[in-house]
């Protein structure tokens, strides 16, 4: 009979203690991960309500303040540096955004990745009101606010259209189809108003880029450019410094920073309780531990017999080797569904509608974990064993 048969027959014959066994692994396992399961979850929750928040970063003109001084009074600052960005640098932005991105995952795509979204802002006055006018690129700005809905019409489709917040068009008593005049003989006609969305958007009024530039006379310039990446891995940090390093007169600024300190702490969180499963895990080994000693103590008798008729140290070695190969094995197994159960029970607890989904790819990492641990919780318990001489199962009887 084979030493593998020998063990497993031996497994089934204790199989309620190999069981006990099993689960006291298995609990320290579930506890590390119920640990990853939530952790990738409200990352996952994290990164997607940030893509929600709009750009990963902003480009704006570098404007600095300087402070006006006469002797030791201070008399106020003044803005020093252009209020508008050549729309030139546009083009620019695209090819280094796009170029990290590339670069950061290894995409031989040569077409258009980042969403770059620039726009002007102009201060005008329509029907007496002092209204904010903004030329947009519609595509682009779709996909940056993708919190954007229209309570009415479709957004711009030729030049001469716009979108209007909606408490700009209830101000201004504008509606579908009326025409918003932009001074002199130049109007827009109303496609669309939004829904309400508690921002600024409300009280603006949205042209396209180029009709905005024209009605105001600011052709070739913008106000500021969106830069949104559309992935939660794309090297935002990165994009703005080089933007700021190459691009001279604008000054990027990564949203996604603001970020940091959030996942800085979900980090530690997560850390704490990866140590609180992991004196779990420690906790269940002595479990094994205790277990195969008693199954040492018992067994004095059989390994006796067992050397009697010829078996070496090694063989009884790996007898216990392989007992430890099953129990891990099955506390893995446990260890994971366990887990994976606790993660959708506690989740919720810590991220409010925080939607769990079981990781497959922690299956594997549970079975090892729970190998590992049993067959070093084995290795003493194993050597006594193999110490065992057929005197000492004599004496035993």
């Amino acid at each position: 009979m084979k030493l593998y048969q020998v063990t497993a027959k031996d497994t089934l014959r204790r199989k309620r203690r190999a069981l006990y066994t099993a689960l006291g692994v298995g609990v320290g396992v579930a506890a590390v991960v119920a640990v990853l399961t939530v952790a990738h979850a409200g990352e996952e929750k994290i990164y997607g309500e940030l893509d929600k928040y709009g750009p990963n970063l902003t480009v704006m003109p570098a404007v600095s303040d300087m402070d006006l001084r006469l002797g030791d009074l201070r008399m106020g600052s003044l803005a020093v540096g252009e209020n508008y960005i050549s729309q030139d640098k546009v083009a620019e932005i695209r090819r280094i955004a796009d170029g990290a991105i590339r670069s950061a995952l290894n995409l031989d795509d040569q077409g258009d990745i980042a969403t770059i979204a620039p726009k002007l802002y102009i201060n005008a006055v329509i029907d007496g009101t002092p209204v904010m006018v903004v030329g947009i690129d519609p595509d682009q700005e779709v996909i940056i606010k993708s919190w954007w809905r229209l309570s009415a019409g479709d957004y711009p489709e030729r030049q001469n259209e716009a979108i209007l917040g909606a408490r700009a068009s209830a101000v201004l008593g504008l509606g579908l189809g009326d025409a918003v005049p932009l001074g002199g003989t130049r109007e827009a006609t109303v496609a669309g108003i939004l829904e309400e969305t508690g921002s600024d958007d409300d009280y603006q009024v949205f042209l396209p880029l180029n009709e905005a530039q024209a009605a105001f006379d600011k052709q070739g310039w913008v106000s500021s450019v969106d830069v949104r990446a559309l992935c939660s891995a794309c090297p935002v940090v990165t994009i703005a410094h080089m933007i700021n390093s190459n691009l001279a007169g604008v000054r990027a600024v990564a949203v996604k920073q603001i970020a940091e300190t959030e996942m800085g702490v979900m980090s530690k969180v997560n850390r704490f309780m990866l140590v609180l499963a992991g004196i779990t895990l420690l906790v269940g080994s002595f479990g094994v531990v205790n277990t195969m000693m008693s199954s040492v103590y018992e067994r004095v008798r059989d390994i006796g017999i067992m050397k009697a008729v010829g078996a070496s140290r090694r063989q009884v070695l790996k007898m216990f080797l392989y007992e430890a190969l099953v129990v891990g094995l099955v506390g893995g197994i446990l260890g994971y569904g366990a887990g994976t159960l606790l993660s959708y029970a506690i989740g919720p607890l810590i991220f409010e509608d925080l939607a769990v989904t079981y990781v497959l790819a922690y299956l594997p990492a549970a079975i090892g974990i729970a190998i590992v641990v049993a067959a070093a919780a084995t290795v003493y318990p194993a050597y006594r064993a193999s110490k065992i001489s057929v005197a000492d199962s004599l004496r035993s009887l």
